[in-house]
């Protein structure tokens, strides 16, 4: 019989009403036949804040809770000052339901051009730590707006948080080129980087067959550019994930064909898939925008609900699609049906 599985859906704001519908399409399409798919939508973004000041209510993060995944749009709007989404309903959604594992992949395609001049083959995953860091909003101002004002951001650091997701980057690395990259900044982080350093060690001889090495965060912004094709899994803390993650997409060729997902790996509360491209403001509602990495997002939230086949059939029509046609300028829905005409 087939499973039944509740879908919370955020589309959010600009380009992301237009291409999660695609994602939508994409789970049922691959996985209609073995799993049933009941969905929730929520008027969670820019228009609900600027309707009646609300981003997150308890209410909705309850029923959210209640979810088996979220597939959500994109956030963020230029009316609305930056951070107030962010933190008040992205940041809010990873902390409250322990998303302690962002998952960004990075390929680089065929039929995809990269700004490098030799890429090589670029194929390997960021596993960035997510509710700890600087990201915690552990920190404050005084004497704001006056020539004394003081503001720090305290970075957050414990073993508990970073040896899961550790081990989630292990094994991890086990399903692909055994290989995991510590990046960080241990000579200047002495605190921090020592001890993710050395639970990576700790952890590492658990895994004899995984080879791992460390980087620093400047020099692993070089590489990106000079020799991806080095890394497999990047293991990083939040801060430098977010940047490194950018840069990656770039590399690849646009943030148009990168998903990510943010991951309780522990299946205690919903995990989160979504493109990483934003909002578009500049171009929603034109048809314009690539619904690729939302429909990437959804294989994501498939392997994460172990459907690793329908998962594989989403990637190949994807990276069929692109191989013959994403040179092609074409509409949002067009995209939408030629990949899921391929599946």
């Amino acid at each position: 019989m087939k499973k039944k599985y509740t879908i919370a859906v955020i589309p959010g704001d600009g380009i992301g009403k237009e291409v999660t519908p695609w994602a939508r399409r994409a789970l049922e399409k691959a996985a209609g036949s073995v799993a049933d798919f009941d969905y929730v939508e929520f008027d969670l973004g820019a228009e609900r804040y600027l309707r009646d000041g609300a981003i997150l209510p308890d209410e909705d993060l309850e029923d959210i809770k209640e979810t088996d995944a979220i597939l959500l749009g994109a956030v963020g709007d230029p009316r609305i000052k930056a951070g107030i989404l962010e933190r008040g309903l992205l940041l809010k959604l990873r902390f409250a339901l322990d998303q302690y594992v962002n998952l960004r992949p990075s390929k680089l395609y065929k039929g995809v051009e990269s700004p490098l001049a030799n890429p090589g083959d670029i194929d390997f995953v960021v596993v960035r730590e997510g509710t700890e860091g600087l990201y915690c909003g552990s920190g404050g101002a005084v004497r704001v707006d006056t020539p004394e004002e003081v503001a720090t951001e305290v970075s957050i650091n414990t073993a508990y948080g970073a040896e899961r997701v550790v081990r989630y980057a292990f094994d991890l690395a086990m399903k692909r080129r055994k290989k995991v990259t510590l990046v960080h900044k241990k000579n200047v982080l002495v605190n921090a980087g020592d001890m993710w350093q050395r639970i990576v060690d700790r952890v590492a001889g658990e895994y004899p067959e995984v080879e791992h090495d460390y980087c620093h965060i400047d020099a692993a912004t070089i590489y990106l550019v000079s020799d991806p094709g080095r890394f497999d899994v990047i293991l990083t803390d939040n801060l430098f994930g977010d940047i490194l993650t950018d840069e990656a997409g770039a590399v690849v060729g646009g943030v148009g064909y990168s998903a990510s997902g943010c991951i309780n790996a522990a299946n205690e509360y919903p995990s989160m898939f979504e493109p990483i491209h934003g909002s578009a403001p500049d171009i929603a509602g034109q048809g314009k925008a690539n619904p690729t990495a939302a429909i990437l997002s959804a294989a994501m939230l498939l392997r994460h609900l172990g459907f690793d086949e329908q998962a594989a059939a989403i990637d190949a029509a994807v990276e069929a699609d692109i191989e013959e046609l994403g040179s092609t300028v074409r509409s949002t829905d067009q995209v939408g049906r030629d990949i899921l005409d391929r599946l």
